[in-house]
């Protein structure tokens, strides 16, 4: 499944349990959007309302990521409320996903590529051993034996983790 299908399938349970669960169920929806010529001291005290209202919601968070998702709000204009934050809110937090998005992708291929190093190494060190010194004749095959399946287990890891990354980057065919 692609990233762009996962949001996709996420979409429905979120938008479900907004539907179901909102603590705005009833509410005008008026009390969220600010009015054409609106006073800002009259749209003021709207807003407030409206974060009231979201700041007890069990569906918040739901809500709030729809809004995301929908690229609602903008910097430079404050006429929303949804998931209780404001445009300009929803607009930063925007910003802010997209680093901590980006920040988390990095750090994981930092760590399934220093994995992948850790278990090339592993496996070679356990490739050269000598099961010789596993104590006589009797020992040297069931040594050989624990040796051989431990290099078959590294090596399937090894290629689980290469495959992976290569189908990642498009390589499906190679991979």
């Amino acid at each position: 499944m692609t990233s762009a299908q996962a949001r996709q399938a996420r979409r429905p349970v979120l938008q479900a349990a907004v539907d179901t669960a909102a603590g705005c169920t009833g509410a005008d929806p008026d009390l969220f959007f600010r009015a054409d010529n609106e006073p800002q001291i009259t749209w003021q005290a709207r807003r407030t309302d409206a974060q009231r209202l979201c700041a007890v919601c069990p569906v918040r968070a739901a809500c709030e990521e729809l809004a995301l998702r929908d690229r609602d709000g903008r910097a430079d204009v404050d006429d929303m409320v949804r998931g209780g934050l404001t445009g300009p809110e929803l607009a930063a937090r925007r910003v802010l996903q997209a680093d901590r998005l980006y920040t988390a992708v990095d750090a994981d291929r930092d760590t399934e590529g220093a994995r992948l190093d850790a278990l090339t190494v592993e496996l070679r060190r356990a490739a050269i051993k000598n099961p010789d010194k596993a104590g006589g004749h009797r020992g040297q095959g069931r040594a050989q034996t624990a040796q051989n399946a431990e290099v078959r287990e590294l090596a399937a890891q090894v290629r689980q983790i290469r495959t992976a990354r290569r189908a990642r980057a498009g390589w499906e065919a190679v991979a």
